[in-house]
């Protein structure tokens, strides 16, 4: 016994922290040949080949080149056909095509598109609009005028952590079909949580059925129903939060992985320990917990979406957070900020959200850049912090092979700043250019909606004859 005990005493000490990474279920995603087209989004769906993104070739020219990757910015030129970047040249170079559009960024800093990991676009402006607040029309229109508020600070994919129906799921097609300008939409559908948990709290369960944002789910078997259900809507991501039991925890967990999809937890206290040790794969907020769990998080390979954002807000603002069973306790800016230097210190992967809930989008880019200020507060550098923004975001997001970089062969989701944001975080305001998925979607700073372009008339001339005929008659 003395002999195996002292072997897995050895084996703590050179793999504990190291080698132990999170388990995940298999998904069918391993069957995948890597030379099969699929969606640009984590279902991986199977998807026809040909081309995607707009014809043409777009040349952003002689700008200080930030990819995201760790590496320093660099003089170049950015080189993107249709929605992906080809190369990136040296700022000597001409090589693209005579029929290139060609942008001279002189003076001015390309870096990949910012990812914003906790967004909830259906919320209502105030807490007083619980009527249109139910409304699918106008949850609907609240969320295109959100994502013109993040697309416009320069950010190219959002994740949506709970919203009402399936308005985040028919946004992200028409974002994608670039039928409405706005950043990549991953949504989670509804947020899914236990009779009496947060986001439930001192609200009648008819008024969270209108609302549509939160899914109620009670024993193992209904937490997997509840997963199963967004992902048959078109979840990207899974979304849990406490309260709930080890036993729930896990039946969810399980189930998403085995779906293929990733699962973020709004968890506290005792709770985060038992989506860490269901398999979860973020948490989210700034919230309490033990160093055991801290620890256990950075062993498993957890990561974090720190959020210190809203509830800066809501202590300038309100004064504190109130009347919720789910805050159970005492934290402030210095708590929170704290909790986020003790993530940093174990080795944690964090990544950027703002959960702007009711009207402080309209903050925007504020909120976005002070999130990254605070990064900088906890022990990151100016470049750490860009690079948590865009390439660690992305692996969070399960897209870091299409995202987050600018490298040849990823998306093309590029922002133009006027200035040195590595530098000088500020600079993020002074936003130029946004190309998502090879579209020019912002310009000068402000939208850019071309013309519609008009189709053939089907009545026209080349109409069948039997086609005019009924016309006809």
């Amino acid at each position: 016994m003395k002999t195996k005990a002292l072997g897995l005493m050895v084996f703590l000490l050179l793999f504990g922290s190291q080698g132990w990474t999170q388990e995940k279920a298999q998904d069918r995603r391993k069957f995948l040949d890597p030379k099969t087209p699929v969606s640009d989004d984590p279902r991986r769906t199977v998807v026809k080949p040909g081309p995607r993104g707009p014809e043409g070739t777009v040349v952003l020219r002689n700008g200080r080149i930030f990819d995201g990757t760790g590496a320093p910015a660099r003089e170049g030129t950015l080189v993107i056909e249709r929605n992906k970047v080809v190369k990136i040249l040296l700022p000597s170079s001409n090589e693209w095509p005579k029929d290139a559009h060609v942008v001279d960024v002189s003076g001015k800093t390309v870096l990949p598109g910012l990812i914003d990991l906790h967004t909830h676009l259906t919320y209502p402006l105030n807490q007083e609009d619980i009527g249109v607040a139910m409304n699918d029309a106008d949850a609907t229109l609240r969320a295109v005028e959100k994502l013109r508020y993040f697309i416009e600070s320069g950010i190219t994919s959002v994740r949506d952590v709970g919203s009402k129906g399936d308005v985040t799921f028919r946004l992200k097609v028409w974002v994608a079909e670039n039928r409405i300008a706005g950043p990549r939409v991953f949504p989670a559908g509804a947020f899914i949580t236990g009779e009496g948990g947060h986001s439930t709290e001192n609200t009648p369960d008819e008024i969270i059925g209108l609302m549509g944002a939160t899914r109620l789910a009670s024993g193992p078997d209904d937490w997997r129903q509840a997963v199963r259900e967004q992902f048959h809507k078109g979840a990207d991501v899974i979304k849990l939060g406490s309260h709930f039991s080890a036993e729930e925890v896990k039946a969810a967990v399980t189930e998403a992985h085995e779906l293929g999809l990733k699962v973020t937890v709004d968890a506290e206290t005792f709770y985060i320990q038992r989506a860490v040790e269901a398999g979860a794969d973020t948490i989210e907020h700034p919230l309490p917990r033990s160093e055991e769990t801290i620890q256990l998080m950075a062993k498993k390979g957890v990561a974090a979406d720190p959020t210190l954002i809203p509830y800066q807000i809501i202590f300038e603002e309100w004064g504190g957070y109130f009347g919720s069973t789910s805050r159970r306790f005492t934290f402030s800016k210095e708590a929170n900020l704290e909790m986020l230097k003790r993530l940093r210190k174990a080795g944690i992967k964090c990544g950027v959200g703002t959960d702007l809930i009711l009207h402080w989008y309209r903050y925007m880019p504020g909120p976005y850049i002070r999130e990254l200020k605070n990064f900088v507060e906890a022990g990151w550098s100016v470049p750490e912090a860009l690079v948590a923004a865009t390439k660690t975001n992305a692996e969070i997001l399960d897209m870091d092979d299409r995202l987050g970089t600018l490298q040849p062969g990823k998306l093309a989701d590029v922002l133009v700043v006027d200035g040195r944001p590595d530098e000088n975080l500020d600079d993020l305001a002074k936003v130029d250019l946004v190309i998502r998925d090879g579209y020019e979607v912002v310009e000068g700073g402000h939208l850019a909606v071309p013309r519609h372009t008009a189709e053939k008339p089907w009545k026209s001339a080349s109409a069948p004859a039997e086609m005019k005929s009924a016309v006809q008659h």
